[in-house]
């Protein structure tokens, strides 16, 4: 699943593919929103750990990642 996710004073966004489900990611996005945790934290599909202060974050946006196509037939 790739998240974006947009941070307040930063010229980029910060894009990782992560393993947890959408449900997953938008629950911590809630409870960092919320003020229930100070940070979100997402883990990527490496294992590496993200963190972001929940009251730098902008926006973000969850979807599904794009299927690489091999080959030349048609889209």
């Amino acid at each position: 699943m790739e998240v974006k996710i947009g941070v307040q004073h930063a010229p980029r966004e910060i894009v990782l593919e992560s393993e947890q489900s959408a449900e997953d990611v938008e629950r911590a996005v809630a409870e960092a929103l919320s003020g229930k945790a100070p940070l979100l934290s997402l883990t990527d599909e490496k294992g590496r750990k993200v963190l972001v202060p929940s009251d730098r974050l902008a926006y973000v946006e969850i979807g599904e990642p794009a299927v690489r196509r091999v080959g030349f037939g048609p889209l």
